[in-house]
Order: structure tokens, then sequence, then C-alpha cells
């Protein structure tokens, strides 16, 4: 009975080891068979995971391509007439009718726009204004603020004007580069044109009789007596000597030691034949309308003298010549075209447009 319960306490012994190993076995199995499926997976698993990175990738993609297509542009703009018409006015516009006017007729080839020089008088601000009222333009191109007399005019014709700010610009005020002044203030170089200051040390500069240059006031481009101050309306003096042009002016500054001009500073801050003068709202706050360090005429045409736009852009540069397209309101073609026009040039890709032609865009 002993040996029989001692075979009997073998066998059941045996068989647990057995049933110990079986159970370790099919673990070990187990484990075996989901490492191997892991492995076999693992490339469909990476490539998974490499495509919702890339479909994350061309969303944030499409994203960022929307957001730059909503810039608006030429495209975008509506109501551009059919047709060509005729504008004139400004010489300071000279840079963007070449490089943004090119831009919008290639864009927009059904707009056809033709400058017309006036016949009497030199093309400006002034002419234009007066061209338009006239009936001889379609809309005008103007570096200074519309006039009473010129709004008069206009209602008196059975229309309105109307004037859309599209730029800036500084009005920058030039000498012969051999006179030796630091620069002016608003205040001096009023005083000048009016005839009450006639020479250079009466500012600071050598005993040297001050020669003004100046265009026509009815055909100026721009304008030292602004609407706002005291001096509105004011006849230049006797001293001033009237040219035609920027150009005429240049000229005639290279070889006049003591003479000075104002124009647009896009027009003369980039020349090599003159020099550009620090202008401030008092003596000790003198800002040049170029970039520092200056560029001397000897360094010039190498280098050349670029627009101080920040000066321009935060006001601390004090006179500014905003650029505007004068709309005819009239509910006729003439209102449309400037009007679409003047949209054109406010568009995302007009307002970097009139940047690169050397102003300051007004976005």
């Amino acid at each position: 009975m002993d040996n029989t319960n001692q075979r009997k306490a073998l066998i059941n012994s045996e068989i647990a080891l057995f049933l110990r190993g079986l159970i370790i076995g099919k673990v070990l199995t187990l484990m075996v068979i989901g490492g191997l499926l892991w492995w076999l997976l693992k490339p469909n698993l990476l490539s998974r995971n490499s495509v919702n990175s890339s479909s994350a990738q061309n969303i944030n993609s499409v994203s960022n391509n929307n957001v730059s297509n909503n810039a608006s542009n030429f495209q975008t703009v509506a109501d551009v007439p059919t047709a060509s018409f005729n504008y004139g006015g400004s010489t300071a516009w000279a840079s963007i009718r070449q490089l943004v006017d090119s831009q919008i007729q290639s864009d927009r080839p059904e707009l056809q726009l033709r400058y017309v020089n006036p016949v009497n008088g030199s093309p400006g601000s002034s002419s234009g204004i007066r061209m338009l009222l006239d009936g001889k333009l379609d809309f005008a191109q103007s570096s200074r603020p519309l006039t009473d007399k010129e709004q008069a005019t206009a209602k008196e014709r059975g229309f309105t004007l109307e004037q859309r700010q599209v730029g800036m610009d500084g009005i920058a005020v030039v000498v012969n580069p051999l006179l030796s002044v630091s620069g002016l203030t608003v205040d001096q170089l009023q005083q000048i044109y009016l005839g009450k200051i006639t020479n250079w040390n009466q500012v600071g500069g050598p005993n040297l009789p001050i020669t003004a240059f100046s265009q026509r006031p009815e055909d100026a481009d721009t304008v030292i007596f602004p609407s706002n101050s005291d001096l509105k309306g004011q006849a230049f003096g006797s001293n001033v000597q009237y040219v035609y042009s920027t150009t005429e002016a240049l000229r005639q500054l290279s070889k006049t030691p003591g003479g000075v001009y104002y124009a647009s500073a896009r027009s003369v801050v980039f020349q090599c034949s003159v020099k550009a003068l620090r202008l401030g709202r008092t003596s000790s706050q003198l800002i040049p309308p170029y970039q520092e360090p200056m560029v001397s005429p000897e360094q010039c045409p190498r280098r050349r003298n670029q627009l101080n736009t920040q000066a321009i852009k935060n006001g601390s540069y004090p006179m500014i010549a905003n650029l505007f397209v004068i709309i005819k309101q009239n509910k006729g073609p003439e209102q449309q075209i400037g009007n679409a026009y003047a949209n054109l040039l406010l568009t995302d890709q007009g307002q970097k447009a009139i940047e690169q032609a050397g102003f300051v865009g007004v976005h």
C-alpha cells in the first residue's frame, strides 16, 4: 500500500511538472509570436505616422497659401473700366508711372493709361488739377492736397473733387554741394522764400547771397506753405527765380553757389549734383531726408543717398508730401476710372510697388 501511494505521488508530481512546463512553453510561444508580429507590422506603423505627419504639413501649407492668396492684388480689383484714359499731374509721380502703372496695365490689359503734359505751363500737381477741372484729364496725380479755390471751381462747374491718399513722400531742400550749411528749420525755409532771409550768414552759413529757385505756384508740384498754416496763400518774395521743372532747377543749382530749391524728396535725394539739407521744426531737431551716413557727391553715382522712409513714416521728418489721386465726382466714366486707379494703388500689390518706386505706402 505504501508502495502504491508512493507511486501515485510520484506520478502526480510528474504530471504537475509537465503541466507547468506546458504553460511556460505556451507563454513563451505567445511572446515570440507577438514579437514577430510587432516586428512585421513596424514598417506599416511608421509609414502611417509619416503619412499623417505629411498630411498635417500639407494642411498647414495649404492654410499658409490661403493666407498669402488673401493678399489683394491688381487682379482682385472690381469695376476696372475697359477703355483708354488720359491722366497727368505731379512730376514727383514719375517713378510710379514708370514702375507701378506699367505693372497695372500688364495685369489689367483692358485698361490703357496715357500721360498728358500741359500745353501751357510746366507739368506738376497744380497744372494736372487744372487740366482735370478743364476736362482735359480723366483723373490727376498730386503731391499736395486740394486747395479751397480748386474745390470752389469744381463746384461752379457742377461736380466735386475727391482726393484719395495712396502714399507719402518728403519735401527735401537741396543746395549747391559746396555750400557749408548744416540745415534749416521749416520757418527759416519759409522766410527765405518770402524774401525775408536773403543771405546764408543769417542761418549759420557763409556770407553769400541766397538764390531761391522754385516752380511757379500755379504749376507747383509741392507746397511749403501748407493750407493749415498762417502763411497759407502767401506770395513768394521778389528774390525767387522761377524754373520750368526740377531738372532745370538742379541744373541751375550746380552752377549757383548760393542756390536753394525744394521738391519731392524722391526726386532730389538720389541726385549727385546737389546736396540735401537736414530739416527740422526747431534748430535742435534737424532730420535728414536721406538715410545716414550721407553719401558725398564724390562717391556718387557709385553710391547714392537713399530716402529716409522711416522718418517720413513715423512723422519725425517735418515736411511731408502726401500723394493723392484726384477724382472727379461726376457719376461718369471719369469717376469710375479715378476710383479704379486709386483702388489699384491701394491693394497690397500696389502699395508694395509704390514702396519699390521709392515712396512710403499708407497701409
